[in-house]
């Protein structure tokens, strides 16, 4: 409880210096402003704060399980809503604090301190004031953006992949990806049912759904099953466990409670109709020859290790191709190449790209890529693949920026 309290009563302290510190730029710009939008821009400038701080509060000494995830969410966007704008903000104050400073220093050296010429328009503290206002409106206008547009602004990204080993009746096939559903944070049904059906008339030949089905809690699936169970494909939807999908994230009262939530979800995946592989293989047959799909609960080196990729493999050792569904795209390096250099491919999820991105032309950055080696896109080691699809929902954020939600279709040929 100690620790708890030292914590939370660090970041209260973190905030007020934040807003203290940028309220200094609302009194410059505000001066001149009429007694009431003064007094309306002044007083309104701490509503924020008091959200935050008692938002900080309840979930720190109340029960934030006892609401749902969606609404979770938009509590935690709410607050980062309002202090990482005024960080930026913050920077720009910094600079003109430093050039006083500077000349505070200089003016030891005169003989007088030198003053603003009576014709200036605008002080160097006022510009800078409106800038910072300016640049914490823009991270502030691309969190709405994300919101509003970018959170179901579904594309669709196409990957041929030529296997020399691929079998002749196979030559062609279709398939398509959705990666870390997140069911618990979506907050527009009708948009999802467009995201699925935008798959659906790409009339795929199979389905691999890589993981991570809700934030925290089977239930959150609930709402959603009547969409996802319209995922269909001649040859079958083939799905994974990822780490969110164990309960990890969440208090439970037992053990027990715990693990017949993870027993709902597996339930889950069978009544939309997926076939859950648990560290197993299925083949697909066509024209007398096989192709081997494998799959593999959770396993990254951050994360939970449940997956057992030998398990998986026993049987599959004389098929031409194996294709391998494991969420943790760090499980690639790790496991997949070190000791199954026979696996052609493996398609993972997991990282969302971060949700943000930028891309200008051919040069594409996210924060992702400082933490993951292979965090979206197609990947090869010599005759091996990996594959990092970016998402199809959200979590945390209920946005995006940059980086928008994925459907990837796949076609395998004959090299």
């Amino acid at each position: 409880m100690k620790a708890r309290l030292m914590t939370i009563f660090l970041f209260i302290l973190i905030f007020l210096v934040i807003d203290y510190y940028f309220f200094q730029a609302v009194l410059i710009v505000s001066r001149d402003w009429s007694t009431l939008w003064k007094s309306i821009i002044r007083y309104g400038f701490w509503l924020p704060t008091i959200f935050s701080i008692s938002a900080l509060l309840w979930w720190t000494f109340g029960d934030p399980y006892s609401i749902n995830s969606n609404t979770r969410n938009w509590l935690i966007t709410g607050i980062v809503s309002s202090y990482f704008p005024k960080v930026v903000g913050i920077i720009f104050l910094l600079i003109d604090d430093l050039q006083r400073g500077v000349r505070w220093v200089f003016s030891f050296f005169q003989k007088s301190s030198s003053t603003p010429s009576t014709g200036e328009v605008i002080t160097r503290s006022e510009f800078l004031s409106k800038v910072a206002l300016t640049a914490a409106a823009v991270p502030l206008g691309a969190f709405a953006y994300g919101i509003i547009s970018g959170a179901h602004d579904y594309r669709i990204r196409r990957v041929t992949l030529k296997l020399s080993n691929l079998p002749k009746s196979f030559d062609g096939i279709r398939i398509g990806q959705v990666s870390d559903i997140h069911t618990g944070s979506f907050w527009n049904k009708t948009a999802v049912k467009g995201g699925v059906e935008m798959l659906l008339n790409e009339k795929t030949d199979v389905i691999f759904f890589t993981g991570d089905l809700v934030n925290n809690e089977t239930k959150e699936v609930n709402e959603y099953l009547d969409v996802f169970n319209k995922l269909r494909a001649p040859l079958g939807v083939y799905s994974i466990t990822g780490n969110h999908d164990y309960g990890d994230y969440k208090a439970w009262a037992t053990k027990q409670e715990k693990e017949q939530n993870f027993r709902e979800l597996v339930q889950a995946h069978k009544v939309l109709g997926f076939d859950i592989l648990m560290n197993e293989n299925r083949f697909l047959e066509q024209g007398g020859e096989k192709l081997a799909i494998l799959g593999v609960e959770n396993w990254g080196t951050r994360f939970s290790k449940h997956g057992k990729l030998d398990e998986a493999y026993k049987g599959t050792e004389g098929a031409a191709v194996k294709l391998l569904l494991s969420h943790d795209p760090t499980h690639w390096d790790a496991q997949v190449r070190p000791g199954f250099k026979d696996i052609d491919v493996t398609f993972s999820g997991h990282t969302h790209g971060a949700q943000f991105g930028i891309n200008i032309g051919d040069f594409t950055w996210t924060p992702v890529q400082h933490v993951y080696k292979q965090w979206g896109g197609l990947y090869q080691e010599n005759n091996q693949y990996l594959y990092v699809n970016r998402g199809f929902g959200y979590l945390g954020y209920p946005g995006r920026v940059g980086m928008p939600p994925e459907i990837t279709i796949f076609e395998l040929k004959r090299a």
